[in-house]
């Protein structure tokens, strides 16, 4: 818990942070703490229940509460967390500042297309064509493109597999 509230931003709801959150095991053991605390009271309430009333029907109940709990903590986690074992985008934030550092370089006309995935929860791959100013050399080229790479790392550092192919921008696309 003192982990997860030394990464996650003050201003962050802690479900939008688990829903975000780039490292799984951070939500994962925090899910299962708290799946355990609320999990500790259903069956202190079923025993205490059952006690007092006399039916074992209600322990019974917490049983089978604390078994729906659990249930729906793993399909929480299952779907929040496919997206890191099937691979992910970077955040639409990153997207954007990968978007302007490309657009910042004098020798850059368009972004035909930009993809990313995030590999592990430091590794992010950005692969992107783009439109070059035509009268640039081969040579001249790839010193852009190596510029280009060094403005996307400094915007987003966990870039850290970068492939710039330049292309033509087409206006229809040909068969």
């Amino acid at each position: 818990m003192k982990e997860a509230q030394r990464i996650k931003p003050k201003s962050q709801s802690w479900l939008k942070f688990i829903k975000s959150a780039k490292q799984p095991e951070l939500p994962v053991v925090l899910l299962e703490d708290v799946g355990a605390e609320i999990g500790l009271l259903l069956a202190l309430g079923g025993v205490i229940t059952a006690h007092y009333t006399h039916n074992p029907r209600w322990d019974a109940v917490g049983s089978i509460s604390i078994g729906v709990l659990l249930i729906i903590i793993a399909a929480f986690l299952a779907i929040e967390m496919k997206g890191l074992l099937i691979g992910e985008s970077a955040l639409d934030s990153e997207v954007a500042s990968i978007r302007t550092a490309i657009l910042s370089h004098h020798a850059t006309k368009n972004v035909i297309h930009l993809r990313t995935e995030h590999l592990s929860p430091d590794d992010l791959l950005v692969a992107t064509k783009v439109e070059f100013d035509h009268s640039l050399s081969v040579h001249e080229l790839s010193k852009v493109i190596d510029e280009i790479e060094v403005l996307i790392r400094a915007q987003v550092p966990s870039a850290h597999f970068i492939f710039i192919e330049p292309d033509i921008a087409h206006s229809t696309i040909l068969n």
